[in-house]
């Protein structure tokens, strides 16, 4: 019996489909502006009422009131099941489709790309070994021989061919990600020369990235001091061999130094953080490749260990990461996995922190972090006001949609139990409360019909005018620093628009096709559709401005809200030295801000 289709297969066969393609095979399509329109094939209208949106790979259809991604209108217009239409879009694609727990062969990886992969550590290596400047930087970084073999530490030379004259096949390095195509938007000819491809590596520290039997599949690159490239780390481009979302830097090499199971995986930002950690004989450690924490990487965590140790600045850009992975933890933290999180020192990373205070130490730290539960009620409490009735209600409105997201099982159990303290409602009131349901999301746009919105006056228009933006261009979830302001802001819908944030992060070459497919079914997800069927009529330039001024506004509302709750506890009781310096912190920014 075929086993379930996984959900990272149908997210990445989405982001491989044109949808105007699929839909231009069907039905005749004209250049509509940003749109595509046509006649509906869904009912007999005379005039084009059926749009196809490239950029939010969606098909709508005004007429019918149908709408959705390639696989939804596939079910539609050729009457197929979703397997059926996800089985057509693979075959389009030139790809298998993989089944959880059944008895489908895995798909087989290209040999001839990997292959491509190992002659350039070899090559990279080989340059190290004969470039002083790229040994003295690691040196100088406190990196000796020993573990630079051990982790496969090269360097990638400054000449734009060096790689792209030494291997043999350069169609495999391209599908590597190790070579750039000139037309794809390169160097200028008379720089990269007369090749066709040029070298996407060039003047770097480089660091190969393993999967799980050990084999290359892309590389990190650290640019060295004195290079005028402004990207100081450089990740390698997603392949079918590597998706950031689902690899992890050192996981090999973690699971290769230990004689039994790992007893936990600290998970840190940088290579060099890994690199570090394990010369001075941490060797449980993992990184992220730019990107946040996703559901692919717990899952791939979990399967070596019992524990994960979230490793992330003290700061606020760090605890909002912290916060991101704790959001994409509760879902995965049962039958005996434990997610914890360990702040960091100001001005330190781990890399830094390891050389100053050294193993026994950090394995201390590491020992003494902060469980999910503490982190979780932790950061909620700070946005209400304990000692009065209102504040207590809201942090049981605040928490729902976090313990709704946790298993039945010990770990929820005891976090109720705490919240009841805290709220002072008995278990049964909370219980009650998780159980009725949520009210629909407030971010509900107006419908387009005919060209004309009816408005909304119960949607939230900065929140709701964030995700619109947001779902035109995913891209600018990276525009996003300051996830725990936005909680804080009390908007109606910034939930809503923090999932979709998380989403885009956790999914970097997702489109709202693919969101919309991932809330399929559910009252976020209709949410959704009613929101993308407004049009946003604006250029990227003013598309990213004033996604930047939206979200700048809702963190300022959060700033705000901070120091209100902060007063009112200083009516209750004497703020710590730290609380008071936050208000004035809070308040010159947001004098700052509103002088500027």
């Amino acid at each position: 019996m075929a086993g379930r289709i996984p959900e990272s297969f149908i997210h990445d066969l989405l982001a491989r489909t044109d949808i105007v393609e699929v839909v231009g095979t069907r039905v005749e399509l004209k250049r509509a502006g940003r749109e595509y329109r046509g006649l509906s094939p869904f009912t007999h209208e005379k005039t084009p009422s059926f749009f196809v949106s490239p950029t939010k790979q969606m098909f709508f259809d005004f007429s019918s009131g149908k709408n959705g991604n390639a696989i939804g209108f596939l079910m539609e217009f050729d009457r197929l099941s979703f397997v059926e239409a996800v089985e057509d879009l693979a075959q389009r694609a030139g790809v298998e489709v993989p089944r959880e727990g059944g008895n489908a062969p895995e798909r087989v990886l290209m040999d001839g790309p990997l292959d491509a992969l190992a002659a350039a550590q070899r090559f990279f290596r080989d340059q190290l070994r004969h470039n002083p400047v790229a040994i003295d930087y690691l040196k100088q970084r406190g990196i000796n021989g020993e573990t630079a073999k051990l982790f496969g530490i090269g360097y990638a030379p400054s000449a734009w061919d060096a790689l792209t004259r030494f291997v043999g096949d350069t169609a495999h390095a391209v599908a590597a990600g190790l070579l750039v195509q000139k037309d794809g938007g390169g160097p200028a000819p008379e720089r990269a020369g007369a090749n066709r491809v040029y070298d996407f590596f060039r003047n770097r520290i480089m660091f190969p990235v393993r999967d799980s039997r050990g084999r290359v599949i892309t590389f990190g690159g650290r640019v060295l001091p004195g290079d005028d490239d402004p990207r100081k780390y450089l990740n390698g481009r997603e392949t079918p061999l590597f998706h950031k979302g689902r690899n992890l830097y050192g996981l090999y090499e973690a699971k290769q130094s230990a004689k039994s199971a790992l007893p936990y995986l600290v998970v840190v930002e940088g290579y060099m953080d890994v690199v570090m950690l394990a010369q001075h004989g941490i060797r449980e450690v993992v990184a992220t490749l730019g990107t946040a924490t996703t559901a692919d990487h717990l899952n791939l965590l979990f399967k070596s260990t019992s524990k994960v140790v979230f490793c992330f600045d003290g700061d606020r850009a760090g605890r909002s990461a912290a916060w991101r992975a704790l959001e994409q933890a509760l879902p995965e933290v049962y039958e005996g996995r434990e997610c914890v999180f360990m702040f960091l020192p100001e001005g330190h990373d781990p890399d830094t922190l390891v050389q100053e205070i050294g193993a026994d130490a950090f394995r201390q730290r590491i020992d003494q972090a902060m469980t999910l539960s503490q982190f979780l009620l932790g950061e909620l409490a700070k946005q209400v006001n304990l000692g009065s009735m209102d504040g207590r209600a809201r942090l049981a409105a605040l928490a729902k949609p976090h313990l709704q997201k946790l298993r039945e099982g010990p770990l929820r159990a005891l976090i109720l139990d705490e919240l009841s303290r805290l709220t002072r409602l008995s278990r049964a009131d909370l219980d009650a409360a998780l159980a009725r349901p949520s009210s629909p999301a407030e971010t509900a746009p107006a419908t387009r019909t005919g060209g004309s919105e009816r408005p909304d006056p119960g949607a939230a228009r900065p929140v709701k005018r964030a995700l619109q933006l947001l779902l035109e261009n995913p891209a600018l979830c990276e525009r996003v620093e300051h996830v725990e302001l936005l909680m804080q802001s009390d908007a109606p819908g910034v939930p809503l628009l923090v999932e979709a944030v998380d989403f885009f992060h956790a999914h970097p070459d997702a489109r709202a096709a693919q969101l919309l497919s991932f809330w399929r079914d559910t009252p976020k997800g209709r949410a959704l559709e009613r929101l993308l069927q407004q049009e946003v009529n604006v250029d990227e330039a003013t598309l990213e401005r004033e996604f930047a001024e939206t979200i700048a506004h809702l963190c300022q509302k959060g700033l705000r809200a901070r120091v209100q709750h902060l007063l009112a506890e200083a009516r209750l009781r004497p703020l710590t030295v730290a609380e008071t310096r936050e208000i004035e912190s809070i308040t010159r920014e947001l004098a700052v801000k509103t002088a500027s």
